[in-house]
Order: structure tokens, then sequence, then C-alpha cells
């Protein structure tokens, strides 16, 4: 939801959840006054949101802008058929073991389920912070442990040459260690060349996992290359336009380097094991990709270390 100028005077607009524009008079002509009336009219809209939807389609706009905005539009698509049409006091335990049930049928994973549970939690506390109702998620998956090799990287890397915007993909992700969606949402004037730098947050938006890392030599090399063609603002672009998934051309670059199994998120855990293989510190791998918890860092990737338990193991010698 934002302040737009229209007929003379300022406006609150938004996009409900079925794609419509809307749009109220603030009813002033001063912009700071604007503001300061946008502000007390989202307060009594989440007042008057009384069904999981209109809550819903409020958060969605809150968070339009922001990371994880398309994310979460996606995940309500699956939950909106179940959870709409309740009022938050009304959703259980059994109805969200019953979701879980469903997506599980329709082959979903259970990463992808609590990702989606997680979006409703987030709507629902965000409009009431002791809200009354009870999610209940699906046990964590165990941590990914699938990774490239170096040789393997590199013929993943060889391969997506013959597609420019692939290739350049696989490089930025793998030397920044940056999620899929930070790498795709990546605009130049986050890639700092002179200072050797690329901030993969947006702005001073706290977001899961974008950290601000170095640009490598071979980063670099494809970036340059890459910028003096640039026809937009997005790092990663085709035809001059942002890309929004790589997943089919990750796919085919993926299946001809012989490692089909490999998806774009392999690319940020393959960095990381690559860096814990080299005796690099959890710490400092845990800031690389943007961990809030080194205690999350080594729990996956202290096993990779080659110093990791030889301590241990030397007092049984």
């Amino acid at each position: 939801m934002r302040v737009v100028w229209f007929r003379d005077a300022f406006y609150a607009y938004w996009r409900g959840e079925d794609g419509k524009p809307r749009r109220t008079a603030l009813r002033t002509k001063d912009r700071e006054t604007a503001e300061r009336h946008l502000i007390d009219f989202e307060i009594s809209l989440r007042r008057k949101a009384t069904t999981v939807a209109e809550i819903m389609d409020l958060y969605l706009a809150d968070k339009a802008a922001l990371a994880g905005g398309e994310r979460a539009r996606y995940a309500w698509k699956r939950l909106d058929p179940v959870f709409g049409h309740l009022r938050p006091d009304q959703v259980d335990r059994p109805l969200c073991r019953a979701y879980v049930l469903q997506r599980r049928r329709a082959k979903a994973l259970d990463g992808t389920i609590i990702k989606e549970l997680s979006s409703l939690r987030a709507a629902l506390r965000w409009q009431d912070k002791n809200t009354p109702a009870v999610i209940e998620m699906p046990p964590a998956p165990p941590p990914r442990s699938r990774h490239l090799t170096r040789a393997q990287y590199r013929a993943l890397r060889d391969a997506a040459r013959q597609t420019p915007h692939l290739y350049l993909f696989v490089v930025v992700a793998y030397t920044s260690a940056g999620r899929a969606s930070a790498v795709l949402e990546l605009t130049w004037d986050r890639v700092d060349l002179d200072a050797g730098m690329i901030r993969l947050g947006l702005g001073d938006t706290r977001a899961k996992g974008r950290a601000t890392v170095p640009i490598t030599d071979s980063a670099r090399e494809a970036l340059l290359e890459a910028r003096e063609a640039a026809l937009s603002d997005h790092v990663v672009e085709y035809a001059g336009r942002r890309v929004l998934s790589i997943k089919r051309a990750f796919a085919a670059g993926a299946k001809r380097a012989g490692v089909p199994w490999c998806t774009p998120h392999t690319l940020r855990h393959t960095a990381a094991v690559h860096m814990a293989e080299s005796g690099i510190p959890m710490a400092e791998i845990g800031q690389y990709l943007g961990h809030s918890s080194e205690s999350v860092t080594y729990r996956v990737y202290a096993r990779f270390s080659p110093d990791y338990l030889r301590k241990a193991a030397s007092a049984l010698e």
C-alpha cells in the first residue's frame, strides 16, 4: 500500500488479492499529512479485517515491495481454498494437519509446506501479535546434503556459457552464495565494482540470507562483461528484461553438465561446503551466507570442515 497523487489529491493505493487496483482518498494535498493518514487507514483496515483472506489481502499489499512478497503471494494461492473463509480463531491444529496431508497428496515436499504455513502465520501475527490462530507445521526436513564437487561446478559453469544469462547467474550465485531469488532481484546499483562488493539485501530491509559479500575475480570478469551489454537495471536479464525464474534454463544446463539433480539452491549450499572444506571458520561462513545464528551454520556445515571432531578423535589414540 502506498500514497499516490490522483485527481489533485493524495490517495492510498494498493492491489487486492484478485490483482485489481484499489484506491481511497486520504483527503489532503500535503504529502506528509497523507503519509500519516495512510498509516491510520492501514490500521483501521486491519481492525476491520475479520477473515484470513481479508487479512492476507492487506498483508500482501503491505509487503508487495519487500523481499519475499512474491513468495508469500504464491503461497497464498495454495492456502486460500482451505483457510481464506475462516476467522483466525478457527485456524487450529487439526485444520493444519489436514492441510499438510492434502499438500503431501499433491506431492508437495514438507519444506514447501512449512514455507506456506509460515507465510500464513506471519500474516496473522502481522494483523495481531496475539492472534488466536494455532499454526502447526510438519517436522523440518533434514538439511540438504547434496552438493557439487569443484569439478562438477566447473562443468556446470562451462555448460552454461552458451546461455549468457544462465552463465552469469551460475557464477554470481556460487561466488556470492546468495539465494536464487536474491541473485535474480540483484540490480546494478548494488554491485560496486570499484569497491569489489555485492549487496544482496534490499536497502535497509532485513531479509533471510541477504549478506554483503566480496566480488571474486571470476565474478568480476563475468560482471564486467554483463555490465557492458546491460539493457536493464537488473544484473541477470534476458532480452533487456528481468529474469523472474531461472529454473528451466538451469535444469537444461545442469543436464548438459551431467548433474541433472542440481538446482539453483544447490549453488548456495555448494559454496558453503567448499568454504568449510577449505577450513574457513563457521562464523565467517555464517556471515557470508547471511545466517542470523552461527549455530545454524555449524549444524549444517561443520561436518565438512577438515578439523571436524579431530580433537575428540585424537583422545582415542
